[in-house]
């Protein structure tokens, strides 16, 4: 019986150390596999085979992110696009950068190429974003909320560090369409001064100046410049309709930027109505100006200011959670 439980526990360690090595040479093969498939191209395309194999299937000591999409023109994926040239900045960067291991893995599936992952997953909308963990399954967590978090490479880059630890640093292509438009515009310039070369009495309107001056500080705080850095989408849609503001406090959308300098233009022109009703700025004499045309500025001015700055307030609110403060609007 003693001979029998020592041949026994011999066996077991014989054939445990062979199912061990047998799962390091598949883990090896599989990251080595991987690695190839990553030379010329950081994403991974899937098909089913591929997705089982490397994505769900042991061993893995790896994560895999994965990007669930809609590129053909007839699926109308208008954000799809967009989305995938964020994704691609990021696996680029992440796939040149000194932090590269083979710890984590960027893949993307197709609904025309890969539907069966869709029906596995039950994903019913697109671009979806996944996190596969190297251990468990996928929690809610893992996937990306792009209404909460945004959808630039920045904010992928930082949800995949929160989900892996895994600190991506974003290098964007050099984009040269603003130069090319600078240029453009600077030889335009220099055009018209040319021909006006005799009348340049219009440089010393103040009027124009200070228009010109309003209109650069409505681009600049509505956020024209980060649009221009950043490259959001217009807008987004979703299952539930289009959505203008990003419910975000780290993104925005350039129709949400078009809002926010229209409201504070609002709220201008508001405060120049009331100034002017109380004289201007040259202090005028108030009783000289016509009682009625007065009162309408004063009225017209403070209903301008209430209404616009509480839309402003409310919007504010809804990128910023926890934010106590409102006017008119909630």
């Amino acid at each position: 019986m003693k001979y029998k439980s020592l041949l026994f526990f011999t066996l077991f360690l014989t054939y445990y150390d062979a199912n061990a090595q047998n799962r390091g040479k598949g883990l090896e093969e599989k990251v080595r596999n991987l690695k190839d498939m990553t030379v010329k191209y950081s994403m991974i395309s899937l098909n089913l085979n591929r997705f089982k194999e490397y994505v769900r299937s042991p061993p893995r000591d790896y994560s895999f992110v994965v990007m669930f999409t809609a590129m053909a023109p007839s699926r109308k994926c208008a954000i799809c696009q967009h989305v995938y040239d964020e994704y691609t900045i990021v696996a680029n960067s992440f796939r040149f950068s000194s932090a590269y291991s083979d710890k984590l893995f960027f893949g993307i599936v197709d609904f025309d190429e890969g539907s069966d992952i869709f029906q596995m997953l039950r994903l019913n909308t697109a671009p979806v974003i996944m996190h596969f963990p190297a251990k468990g399954k996928p929690k809610p967590a893992d996937s990306m909320d792009f209404e909460r978090a945004g959808i630039h490479a920045e904010a992928i880059a930082k949800w995949i560090q929160d989900r892996t630890d895994v600190q991506i640093r974003i290098f964007r292509p050099p984009n040269y369409s603003g130069v090319a438009v600078f240029l453009v515009l600077f030889i335009f310039i220099a055009i018209f001064l040319y021909v006006r070369r005799n009348n340049l009495e219009f440089l010393y309107n103040k009027q124009m100046w200070a228009i010109i001056a309003v209109f650069i500080c409505f681009a600049m705080v509505s956020g024209q410049m980060w649009n221009q850095i950043r490259g959001p989408p217009f807008f987004h849609r979703t299952k539930n309709g289009p959505v203008y503001i990003n419910g975000g406090s780290h993104g925005q959308f350039v129709l949400e930027s078009y809002i926010v300098a229209m409201l504070n233009c609002a709220v201008v022109v508001g405060m120049i109505l009331m100034i002017e009703a109380a004289g201007g700025v040259n202090g005028k004499d108030v009783r000289a100006q016509e009682g009625k045309r007065r009162r309408f500025y004063s009225v017209v001015g403070l209903v301008l200011v209430c209404v616009f700055f509480s839309l402003l307030l409310s919007v504010f609110r809804a990128k910023t959670q926890g934010y106590p403060y409102s006017f008119l609007f909630k």
